[in-house]
């Protein structure tokens, strides 16, 4: 294994907290041939975590030669602190102090508590700094961790007034050596702005899901993308949520503020839908919605750009969406987004394909030509 010469971070590493996130970091870092150890409460995860390459176990070494000598053996340069928000605080204080030489960071997605928590510990905070990469997966544990997890995604660093400028480096270089793109906030501005792109979201999924708790499987077997898609993240895991919203509670509860002002404005407006101005109202809020969703930066964190969609009856058999994709390419046209929905009852897939403008008619034609159906 080679290092990679380029890498801000020699290590060596230590990884505290081993799912998801903490074995991805480990095993990014370990694939440019850093050091790079792995530390959890359970020791199940752990074990986990170094048989999958992100890192050699503490524990073990623990076992061998006691913890005072580990600790020395180990001397990381960096210490990753990748636990659940409400423990966050309390690790970060523990590594400062077991590890006097070490910069230690923390990837918990809340950023302020942990910061006014550790300032009352008195703990020497030129030594730490909070990121936060924002990056996950459906599935969690080690099990799941992927080395490319971060790369492309944000990787928010949020500087303080007493952190020294190497700490920060290492922040950052632990960032772009994983393939991240570096964000740079205050701990305020994260908290608020996670609490509005992604607690909210997930609170809104989470509370439109529970609607559908007694309805009858019939009704259900009705249900579009728009229902699919705007329930996704429903699925999540309560325990880690009830540990986000807690310690997140106050940029949230504003941002629920606005959304049930408007809500109550709809709910007022739709209790007399003839009234006069009701159906002006009603689409006022439709187009506040689409004015919200044009500023979400589009391909490559870009200013947004207007696609055009096609959708694509494809056979339920496999290799079916390759080959229409290899057709695509052939035809000279790029994929500019792709999402797949199932008929209902019947073998068949959907697959809109978004694409410039300019090309839409031209891949329309070709691929009727070529015997594919197309759903206009």
């Amino acid at each position: 294994m080679h290092r990679n010469s380029a890498a801000t971070v020699s290590g060596p590493v230590l990884v505290i907290g081993s799912g998801l996130l903490g074995a991805s970091v480990g095993l990014g870092l370990s694939v440019q041939g850093v050091e790079t150890w792995v530390s959890d409460i359970s020791p199940t995860t752990e074990a986990v975590a170094a048989d999958i390459g992100a890192g050699r176990s503490l524990a073990r070494l623990v076992e061998q030669v006691g913890p005072e000598s580990a600790r020395a053996d180990i001397d990381p340069q960096l210490v990753v602190v990748a636990t659940p928000p409400d423990v966050a605080a309390h690790t970060v204080a523990q590594a400062l102090e077991d590890y006097p030489q070490a910069a230690v960071v923390d990837i918990a997605s809340v950023k302020e508590p942990v910061l006014l928590a550790l300032r009352e510990t008195g703990a020497d905070l030129s030594r730490y700094i909070g990121t936060h990469p924002m990056s996950g997966r459906e599935k969690s544990g080690p099990v799941a961790a992927r080395g490319e997890l971060f790369m492309s995604r944000p990787w928010v660093i949020c500087e303080h007034d007493d952190v020294a400028p190497e700490t920060v480096r290492l922040a950052r270089g632990l960032a772009t050596d994983l393939g991240a793109n570096v964000a740079t906030m205050d701990v305020q501005e994260h908290d608020a702005t996670v609490a509005l792109i992604s607690h909210v979201p997930q609170v809104m999924s989470s509370l439109l899901a529970s609607r559908l708790r007694e309805t009858p499987l019939e009704s259900l077997s009705l249900a579009g993308q728009g229902l699919r898609d705007t329930t996704r993240i429903a699925a999540s895991d309560p325990g880690l949520w009830v540990q986000i919203l807690s310690a997140n509670a106050r940029p949230v509860v504003e941002t629920l503020y606005g959304v049930r002002e408007d809500l109550n404005r709809l709910i007022a407006t739709l209790e007399r839908p003839t009234a006069d101005g009701a159906r002006l109202d009603i689409a006022e809020l439709m187009t506040e919605g689409n004015d919200g969703v044009a500023r979400i930066p589009g391909k490559h964190g870009g200013a947004p750009k207007a696609f055009s969609a096609l959708t694509v009856l494809v056979d339920d058999t496999p290799g079916q969406i390759a080959r229409l994709l290899a057709e695509v390419g052939e035809i000279g046209v790029n994929v500019e987004d792709m999402r797949m929905e199932h008929s209902q009852g019947q073998p068949v897939g959907m697959v809109e394909i978004s694409v410039v403008p300019t090309a839409r008619d031209g891949l329309v034609h070709e691929l009727t030509e070529r015997g594919w159906k197309i759903a206009e």
